[in-house]
This record gives structure tokens, C-alpha cells and sequence, in this order.
């Protein structure tokens, strides 16, 4: 059922208690695990020209890390991975990565306690709205 599970990361550390459910998952199924992150094209909207190669390179290389070291920890745990870097807006890009990709589920963070109110507008609310296969979210704020 779970052949391909899609973990998308920011690079934060919240990412620690969404990679718990996703290793448990791939470790039972056997399942080959895709790490995404995704360069927010709106973070170059209020930029001047001379200053978005700049930053576009230290956001590649941030993402870089970030998908390292989650792939660090799959691997460790016995399993295929593999990563990708994008750039444009995230929750389109992580449905569209998905469904390109023939991934099975996607596992995600949220915050807060009220599920409702605090991913409305949130780029997991997007994600569950719009995603063509199941999407598992974990709080991620305790």
C-alpha cells in the first residue's frame, strides 16, 4: 500500500517528530522514502534584483543541509532514499511532487493545538486539501 512515502522538510528541527512516523512506516512496508524542500519563490518577491542570486544560493545550500540530514537518518535506518530540491511555491510544489512521483502518502508537520485553526492558510492545510493521496500530519509543536 505504502511503496513511496514523501517527507518534506523546512530544515527545522520539528522535522525529528514527523521522520518518527515516517521511518516506522517505510520500515514496515518497505518502503522507499522521498525527501523534498522547497525554495518559497515568495521570498524573492520584496528583493532587488542584485540581491536574489545571493540569496538564492545560500537557500539552495540551506536546502541542501536539510535534505542531508534527513537523509542521513533514513539511511541509517536501512532505508532507500532519495532527494529533491525545488524552488516555487511549497504546498503546490510538494502535490505536484507527489503525483509525479507516484508517491503513496505524505507525511508533515503542523502546529498547535487546534488543527483547524492553526494550519488555515498553512502550507500542510494546502498539502491535505489538495493532494491527490493520503497525507499523515504530526504536531509538531510539543
Amino acid at each position: 500500500m505504502y511503496d513511496d512515502i514523501l517527507v518534506p522538510t523546512d530544515g527545522s528541527d520539528s522535522i525529528e517528530a514527523v521522520l518518527e512516523h515516517t521511518v516506522d512506516i517505510a520500515t514496515r512496508r518497505d518502503a522507499t522514502v522521498h525527501v523534498l524542500y522547497v525554495i518559497d519563490d515568495q521570498a524573492f518577491l520584496t528583493l532587488d534584483d542584485e540581491m536574489k542570486d545571493e540569496v538564492l544560493a545560500e537557500m539552495q545550500a540551506e536546502g541542501e543541509r536539510a535534505l542531508d540530514a534527513v537523509a542521513s537518518e533514513t539511511d541509517a535506518a536501512g532505508l532507500e532514499t532519495t532527494t529533491a530540491l525545488r524552488r516555487g511555491r511549497p504546498a503546490e510544489e510538494i502535490v505536484e511532487y507527489a503525483a509525479t512521483t507516484d508517491v503513496d502518502v505524505i507525511t508533515m508537520g503542523t502546529q498547535g493545538d487546534d488543527y483547524t485553526e492553526n494550519i488555515l492558510g498553512s502550507t500542510s492545510q494546502k498539502v491535505v486539501t489538495q493532494s491527490s493521496v493520503p497525507v499523515l500530519t504530526v504536531n509538531v509543536s510539543e
